[in-house]
């Protein structure tokens, strides 16, 4: 609202957390209206902008698609898990600029969703003020911090964490065997210019990404290896 007074809400009912990408294309999916501009759907962050924007906005598409603000990071590895960075990824692929926004949090500690914001639409204006590529689109993440503490904002590349990922296996009642996919935070890196570093030191940190994901340097060499075939 601090942006517009046409705003649409079109999000998802139930929590999506680690949907990444994904599309609901083997069921369907329902629309809860909420209100006159508000829908909740039952379907990944990607369906959210496809129904908005297809379907809801069909006859006046949006000037642009805010995806989150996400409960925690989406920084460095996080980024291919994110449904809220898919929601970005999807407006893009629509020919719509597309911003994602992540509030940083430390469990068991409430949220500061106070600094998201207070920040949040200065942030998004400025990153409006400028043309980029069709096939790029803008992470945002918020510090772990209240809003009077954060001290600045940083223009950041993609930082390197890795995936600690494990298998916690349940019995069921009749002794049948579940499992639950844990997430352990990787060991992160200490480069300056990363999302990673930015949000630690209590910055506010804006990340462009594009959607193709060719390696150009290995792409050469493997023309070149296949050449001389």
């Amino acid at each position: 609202s601090q942006l517009s007074s046409d705003v649409w809400v079109v999000a998802p009912e139930f929590n999506q957390s680690g949907a990444g990408h994904s599309l609901s294309i083997t069921r369907p999916i329902r629309a809860r209206e909420i209100g006159a501009t508000k829908f909740a759907v039952e379907g990944t962050p990607t369906d959210c902008v496809l129904f908005a924007v297809k379907h809801l906005l069909k006859a006046r598409p949006p000037d642009i698609v805010l995806s989150g603000v996400n409960r925690g990071t989406n920084m460095a590895d996080d980024v291919t898990y994110s449904g809220t960075i898919a929601g970005a990824m999807e407006g893009c692929l629509l020919g719509i600029p597309s911003i994602a926004y992540s509030q940083a949090f430390m469990q068991p500690h409430p949220v500061k969703w106070g600094t998201a914001t207070q920040h949040g639409a200065e942030v998004t204006r400025r990153i409006l003020e400028m043309d980029w590529p069709r096939n790029v689109f803008v992470n945002v993440n918020f510090p772990d911090v209240v809003a009077a503490s954060v001290k600045g904002t940083r223009v950041t590349r993609q930082g390197v964490r890795g995936f600690g990922g494990t298998i916690i296996e349940r019995i069921d009642p009749r002794g049948g065997a579940y499992y639950w996919i844990g997430y352990t935070p990787g060991e992160h890196e200490l480069d300056e210019e990363s999302d990673l570093y930015a949000l630690r030191s209590g910055y506010i940190s804006v990340t462009p990404l594009h959607l193709d994901l060719t390696h150009e340097p290995t792409r050469r060499k493997l023309a070149a290896q296949f050449a001389t075939v």
